[in-house]
């Protein structure tokens, strides 16, 4: 079984968000890893509140949250078009489920993808068997993983090939930079860019030329955060833009400030804090 993957893609200043919560990512069973990337669970007990922000993945998660002061809860979350801002701030919990592109739908089989894109759904009013509780309230962190895990063994994902066929397109737009048009993409695939299109809106919740473009976004966003002096012009040429002012026009409106902007802000000295760390294990009886 693959391991998560340890990149830091999407996430808005990497480096801070890991000084301020314990952030982890665990690989779920067997049998329904191909329909996820992997689970991630996030810890925190901060003095002071904390605003994390993302660039969404072109991914549904389902999240079990608990923050203080309120009930837990779990929501499914589509694609999120614009960046996602999330306050924290106390003591809390989540424990997230990442699937796949396109490896929602054997678990959700009546809706189409593009139902839940932009919308946060709470659980009970899809999956009303489930339990926050079950998965937020154990400390161990291998029985969160385990509830997890049986959780979606009891949806029962049903198997599909148009989702495996999805989920294969978007791995080749993921991993292929030389995929920089839809019209291209469908011909190398065989397939009309209208089918294309129906696939990505049923099995996806988005089209093929949006994935293209946020992963353009991820990569640029990830290379800001570890190179100290980027070659926008050269980046964006490698990313298949027709000049740098694309790039920082795309950049600007998924992030909210220019390429440059954000270079310089994720490079500037911070407060020396002590690494978010967890507990240490309970002496032997």
């Amino acid at each position: 079984m693959a391991a998560p993957r340890r990149d830091t893609r999407g996430i808005v200043d990497a480096a801070e968000l890991f000084t301020r919560v314990r952030f982890r990512r665990r690989a779920p069973a067997a049998p329904i890893r191909p329909y996820l990337e992997h689970y991630w669970l996030i810890d925190w007990d901060l003095p002071e509140p904390y605003v994390s922000q993302v660039v969404p993945h072109p991914s549904v998660n389902i999240v079990f949250q608990r923050y203080e002061g309120q009930a837990p809860f779990a929501e499914v979350s589509g694609v999120g078009l614009g960046l996602f801002t999330q306050k924290l701030e106390g003591r809390g919990r989540v424990c997230g489920i990442q699937f796949r592109p396109g490896g929602f739908r054997p678990f959700a089989p009546g809706t189409p993808a593009s139902d839940w894109t932009g919308r946060r759904v709470r659980l009970p009013e899809v999956f009303p068997d489930a339990d926050p509780d079950t998965v937020l309230a154990p400390d161990d962190e291998d029985a969160r993983v385990a509830a997890l895990d049986a959780f979606l063994l009891g949806l029962g994902p049903r198997p599909d090939p148009q989702a495996d066929l999805a989920m294969t397109l978007v791995d080749r737009v993921r991993t292929d930079r030389a995929i920089r048009r839809v019209t291209d993409f469908a011909r190398a695939e065989g397939i009309s860019v209208r089918l294309l299109q129906r696939l990505f809106a049923a099995y996806v919740g988005v089209g093929p030329k949006w994935v293209i473009l946020r992963y353009r976004i991820h990569e640029a966003l990830e290379r800001a955060e570890a190179e100290r002096a980027v070659d926008w012009a050269a980046l964006a040429a490698d990313l298949g833009y027709a000049d740098q002012a694309h790039l920082v026009r795309d950049f600007t409106a998924t992030v909210g400030v220019p390429p440059t902007a954000y270079a310089e802000a994720v490079a500037r000295p911070r407060p020396v804090r002590e690494p978010v760390r967890p507990p240490a294990p309970p002496d032997p009886a």
